[in-house]
């Protein structure tokens, strides 16, 4: 599913506008986004978790001369999922 199948889903499932369901999506995006650059977890109950954590700097290697390459330290989103929504794929 991409997001404009998302849209649509999103639209038939509560009745809106594809815009409205548009704006809609694009504010629950931004409000994830906007919380874990902030350091913040965001918990959906049954769904799952969202989460930013920090990866080490390490030196990693390029795959074509095999040169040894230095990786910067970062943040990087992780997302686990909840028991219902873990449930529900099995």
């Amino acid at each position: 599913m991409n997001k404009n199948e998302l849209i649509s889903n999103i639209a038939d499932e509560v009745g809106l506008t594809k815009g409205l369901a548009a704006k809609a999506l694009d504010a629950f995006i931004a409000a994830i986004t906007h919380s874990l650059a902030n350091g913040e977890d965001v918990r959906l109950v049954g769904f799952g978790t969202f989460s930013a954590s920090k990866r080490a700097a390490k030196t990693g290697r390029n795959p074509r001369t095999g040169a040894a390459i230095q990786i910067k330290a970062r943040k990087v989103a992780k997302f686990k999922a909840g028991k219902t929504l873990q449930n529900a794929v099995n």
